[in-house]
Parts: C-alpha cells; sequence; structure tokens
C-alpha cells in the first residue's frame, strides 16, 4: 500500500519537521505563541506555494473521491495569519508537482499535517497563553479529521499502483523539502 510505503520512506522528514517546529515543547506545554506563529507561517507558505497546484491537478479524477472542495485550507490558514497579526506574502517560489501522482504525495504531507495538526490544537488550547487563538488551520476538520484521513488513505491505496509509488513518493519529497527550506 502506498501510503505505508510513503510512511516509511518520509519518516525522516517528518522527523525533521517536527524538530523544527520544536514539537517536543507541545506535550511538555512549554511551546510559546512565537513557536506557534513560526508553524504556522511556515504552514502558510508551504499551502501559498503548493495548494492552488495540487489541487488543479487533482481535480478531475479525484475531485469527488478526495472530496477536495472540504480539503482546502489556504483561506483558513490566512484567517489565523491575521488573528496572529502575521503578513500574508505572494508566491516567491518555484515547486512544481509534475502529475498527478506527485500532487497525490504533496497532498499527503497536507493531509498528514492536519491529522497532527488536529493534536497540536487539543494540546495547545489546554496551553497557557493560548486562550484567544483560532485554530482554523489546524482544526480545519474538526471531529471529522479521522474520517477524512482515512478517506485520503483509502483513495490513495486503491488509486496508486505500485509502478507509481516513486512518483508519489517525489511529491511527497518535494512538498518536505519545501516545508524543511522555506522562510
Amino acid at each position: 500500500m502506498v501510503s505505508e510505503y510513503l510512511k516509511q520512506n518520509t519518516a525522516d522528514y517528518h522527523d525533521a519537521a517536527e524538530k523544527l517546529f520544536n514539537s517536543e515543547k507541545i506535550f511538555n506545554k512549554t511551546f510559546t505563541l512565537e513557536d506557534y506563529k513560526k508553524i504556522i507561517h511556515t504552514n502558510y507558505l508551504m499551502l501559498l506555494h503548493s495548494e492552488d497546484q495540487i489541487f488543479s491537478r487533482l481535480s478531475g479524477t479525484y475531485a469527488e473521491k478526495l472530496q477536495l472542495d472540504d480539503r482546502k485550507k489556504l483561506a483558513l490558514i490566512e484567517k489565523d495569519l491575521e488573528s496572529l497579526s502575521l503578513k500574508s506574502q505572494s508566491v516567491s517560489h518555484d515547486l512544481e508537482f509534475n502529475n498527478v501522482h506527485e500532487a497525490l504525495g504533496a497532498m499527503y504531507v497536507i493531509e498528514g499535517s492536519t491529522l497532527g495538526g488536529n493534536v497540536i490544537a487539543k494540546q495547545l488550547s489546554k496551553t497557557e497563553g493560548f486562550d484567544g487563538v483560532t485554530f482554523n488551520f489546524f482544526g480545519c476538520y474538526q471531529e471529522n479529521t479521522g474520517p477524512m484521513w482515512k478517506n485520503f488513505k483509502e483513495v490513495l491505496d486503491t488509486e496508486v499502483t505500485e509502478e507509481n509509488y516513486n512518483e508519489v513518493l517525489s511529491g511527497a519529497r518535494k512538498l518536505y523539502m519545501f516545508l524543511l527550506n522555506v522562510n
């Protein structure tokens, strides 16, 4: 299954992202509002540079299967930017997904961040200093986070054949590298 293949082959990137964002501080309640601003800003840049391209690549075959209209997050994270008094930006980096399989791989990274973000939102809502914070991006699916992730994995695993695993992985790696290197 391609979802397991991706999980195994992107584990180092995932760990690097957790380190970059000081994720361990979330669970020991030392995560600060500045840490949160960094994670929101970086995820915003990731979505700004990838969401439209991913969705346009997937809009034909996968629009209905993946419920694409319900998965758009750029407008939500822009609300978080505004509430945190952070500035929005324009696209400034080249990031390109060459085909539908790379787009699915990139979406795997975004949907995975949403799954983790739900946990982050719950934890931070119980952390001092986060009383007035609205978690538009990290709480985007609310109680539907599990079912949305499950749906995404099912579509990925049923639609992607083994000969396309490397292309899907390529898209995931591209987005992780962008996330880890953009400021």
